[in-house]
């Protein structure tokens, strides 16, 4: 493969951090103290390679894992992994556990690594920014590796834009989707919803009015387009005026309150105080479904 394609494969940001910092100069490479050389792709038997503690990824699909093992056993190991030295003559993945995992069920002895020098935190990005780079994350998923990277990398969003190569406002359209409701979040990582009806609803401020929207987004199964015109729609409908006495505290003093439990439960919740001491606590519900799934939170 050649350099132009393997950066096209890997985007911006793998590709600058795995071709940065492997303390070649010229045709020169660093010789390590087993004899292996930092910035070239050499083989380095499987027992010699520990796994990346920093690894976002918990899962690999088995049968996915058996398809490559089947696959490196005709064809062997087509993309290198990434390794760094370690003591001990021991070396550690930084990228391409998958293959990893693969090359030992194929029954391989050794797979050929890019070793390079990198720190803890060089580790941390690559790992990240690979496992961003799968084809199989939903957006949640990209969402929750993006903030990892920012936090525990000590980025700003500019920065892990150019990290991960896409433009800015990419990065804070998935980054919002961390302040939707649980529920709603739920719904996008088993693909009950999209990208783009997360996005719709994100315009909604009130969140007994978003959690509203969603439910029926999702019983009558509507498209991207149509959640938008739900969405445009509600925003023009008057306010209901309260019917009763007035209350007596001053308004919004349990809005704040309100909109956790509403968040908690995934249902609309409302506090009306009786006097200053005590009140109630309204927690509605849209379904015979919804009412069960209530029961079962309250009689944990």
């Amino acid at each position: 493969m050649s350099n132009d394609k393997k950066k096209t494969v890997l985007g911006k940001g793998l590709g600058a951090l795995l071709a940065s910092n492997d303390t070649t100069k010229g045709n020169e490479t660093l010789e390590t103290s087993t004899g292996k050389q930092v910035g070239v792709v050499v083989n380095i038997p499987l027992d010699q390679i520990e796994v990346n503690p920093f690894q976002p990824r918990s899962t690999f699909e088995e049968d996915s894992l058996l398809e490559l093992s089947e696959s490196i056993k005709i064809h062997g190991v087509i993309q290198p992994i990434t390794v760094r030295k370690i003591e001990n003559g021991r070396y550690q993945l930084i990228a391409g556990e998958r293959r990893l995992r693969a090359s030992k069920l194929s029954g391989k002895k050794d797979i050929p690594a890019y070793i390079r020098n990198a720190s803890d935190q060089e580790s941390i990005e690559i790992a990240l920014i690979e496992n961003i780079q799968r084809e199989d994350l939903n957006p949640l998923e990209i969402a929750v590796n993006y903030k990892r990277l920012m936090d525990e990398c000590d980025l700003t969003q500019e920065q892990l834009s150019v990290r991960v190569g896409k433009n800015r406002s990419s990065v804070t359209n998935f980054l919002r989707l961390l302040k939707l409701p649980p529920d709603i979040q739920v719904a996008l990582r088993d693909e009950k919803i999209t990208m783009g009806h997360a996005k719709a609803l994100l315009g909604v401020e009130q969140i007994t009015t978003l959690l509203a929207l969603f439910k029926e987004v999702v019983s009558k199964e509507l498209s991207v387009r149509q959640t938008e015109e739900l969405v445009r729609s509600s925003e023009h409908k008057p306010a209901k005026k309260a019917v009763g006495k007035k209350v007596t505290q001053p308004a919004g003093t349990f809005k704040k309150l309100e909109d956790e439990l509403t968040s908690a439960l995934s249902t609309k919740v409302t506090i009306k105080p009786i006097t200053t001491d005590k009140g109630e606590i309204v927690v509605s519900y849209y379904t015979i479904d919804d009412l069960d799934r209530l029961r079962e939170i309250f009689t944990k």
